[in-house]
């Protein structure tokens, strides 16, 4: 018998919807072989929900709650905007987050084994559509944290400073919802991103035709208005375009350990439907 790999289990629980052990018995059995292991797990799980576990999931709902000072954050996808405001759905949600937050020290996949996986698979079951429990952050240890979700649950964000305050750190986990930085500081930029974003402006400078001189001062100024636009401590806070992220951090005595921005469905390829196959598909099943 081979020798299964967690990623074999995860691709084909993302394949098929069904759960970790039943994946990873069904690829034991296999040899490995994935495509056997849908096989047979369509025959003995249900086809179904296996069918709608294919489907791109890029809808859903970003949940933050806090406990003992610390702040967490999951986002759960599912297909449509329908299902993520079904009450079942929005309850899921909120039990998957007060799970972690209950158990802070867990990855993702410890979470799932958890029983969050039973209830997700269920859910798939009740509402007809892919359900993905995608990704969880927290805050810092130790750290002045706070958070900032959108109105619609779509967008959400969690800051931890050193020194300042909770309402310091809300404000600016409100900020980097709104602006999306790339990182906290252009040091934190990584160097084959500047890279190219060096060799983008080169191109674009030389067709102006100036003395190369011109052109490489012209690159180094698009450059530090690059890294300017997506570092957190270089933006205008939206609040008050007057002053800089940097310098309401200088004014507080604090300085930013870390931030996650969630936005739902980001990375996510959508699968384009061909409803007419859609159909002769569900007919054929």
């Amino acid at each position: 018998m081979s020798t299964i790999s967690a990623s074999q289990v995860k691709e084909l629980r993302e394949k098929t919807g069904l759960g970790l052990m039943d994946c990873k018995k069904a690829l034991e059995e296999a040899n490995g072989d994935i495509d056997l292991a849908i096989e047979e797990l369509r025959k003995t799980s249900g086809i179904k929900a296996s069918k709608k576990s294919g489907r791109s999931a890029a809808d859903g709902l970003i949940g933050i709650t806090t406990k003992d000072k610390d702040f967490f954050m999951i986002e759960v996808n599912c297909e449509t905007d329908f299902v993520a405001r079904d009450d079942s759905y929005i309850n899921f949600t909120k039990e998957t987050l007060d799970t972690y937050s209950n158990n802070p020290s867990h990855s993702l996949e410890q979470l799932l084994e958890s029983g969050v996986e039973d209830n997700r698979e269920k859910l798939v079951q009740k509402l007809g559509e892919n359900i993905v429990v995608r990704r969880l952050a927290k805050s810092d240890e130790s750290s002045i944290s706070g958070s900032y979700l959108h109105s619609n649950h779509k967008i959400g964000c969690i800051v931890s400073l050193e020194g300042g305050d909770e309402a310091l750190a809300n404000d600016i986990a409100m900020h980097a919802a709104a602006t999306d930085p790339m990182a906290v500081s252009p040091l934190d930029i990584p160097k084959e991103t500047v890279d190219k974003e060096r060799e983008i402006f080169k191109a674009q400078s030389e067709e102006s035709g100036k003395p190369p001189e011109i052109i490489e001062k012209m690159i180094e100024g698009k450059i530090s208005k690059f890294l300017a636009e997506v570092s957190l401590t270089e933006q205008d806070f939206v609040k008050d375009p007057n002053v800089k992220i940097s310098k309401l951090l200088s004014d507080n005595n604090a300085s930013i350990l870390s931030f996650t921005r969630y936005e739902v469905g980001e990375g996510i390829e959508v699968e384009k439907v061909d409803f007419a196959s859609e159909v002769m598909s569900q007919i054929e099943g």
